[in-house]
């Protein structure tokens, strides 16, 4: 898709960069278990770098970070594990029932990891050939779509996401259904989209897919 804008009707500009330097910055972004990550893996196998924004929120919260700090100050001792990481499941409990909260927390982590994204993205562009995948859930909200050129989009029906979420965090339904909705629905992000992939079926028929977009990558870079 051509002509972006952003969620308030805005043109967005894309960095373009593949034109004249062979590279191309793709974002990966979509709902909460979605599958954004097994689709950025099948990437890499493919070639391209990958690299996660949740990598970088997990290196940001170390203990003993300015951000850990900033956390503790703001949620308190009892969201840390007895070896003084972040519980990030007590405190997801936390912000995703108070919105709030969890502008607040979003205000602490957001400002670094995407400026080590852009940092990358630059360096990355300056290297000469390639694809670099960033996968960032929270890509469009964070109003980080300049940093990239094309943007990607996994998708998943709703019941899916829960049964997911139930199961890689033991929450409950409820609980799921708050994550789910303290992001931009589904459908608004694929309007931001110059790819959609839907990893609701097989992990056979998004690895196909994942290919196709493969293929039209390597023909905006010949």
């Amino acid at each position: 898709m051509d002509d972006k804008c952003d969620n308030k009707g805005r043109p967005v500009e894309r960095a373009g960069s593949f034109f004249a330097r062979k590279t191309l910055v793709v974002g990966v972004t979509g709902g909460i278990a979605t599958g954004k990550t097994t689709v950025a893996r099948m990437f890499e196998d493919l070639g391209a770098k990958v690299i996660s924004a949740d990598d970088i929120v997990h290196r940001i919260l170390e203990p003993g970070t300015e951000v850990w700090e900033r956390v503790l100050r703001e949620f308190g001792r009892e969201v840390l594990k007895p070896d003084g990481n972040i519980d990030r499941s007590k405190l997801g409990e936390i912000v995703f029932r108070d919105p709030v909260k969890r502008s607040r927390l979003e205000a602490m982590t957001h400002p670094p990891v995407l400026d080590y994204l852009q940092k990358e993205a630059d360096s990355f562009r300056r290297s000469g050939r390639g694809v670099l995948i960033l996968e960032i859930p929270l890509l469009i909200e964070a109003g980080a779509l300049r940093m990239v050129d094309k943007v990607l989009v996994v998708t998943a029906e709703q019941e899916s996401q829960i049964s997911r979420l139930e199961k890689r965090y033991g929450i409950s339904r409820d609980e799921a259904m708050l994550r789910i909705s303290s992001q931009l629905p589904l459908a608004e992000k694929v309007r931001y989209a110059d790819w959609v992939i839907s990893a609701e079926g097989t992990l056979d028929s998004t690895k196909k897919q994942v290919e196709r977009v493969w293929s039209d990558v390597q023909k905006l870079l010949a």
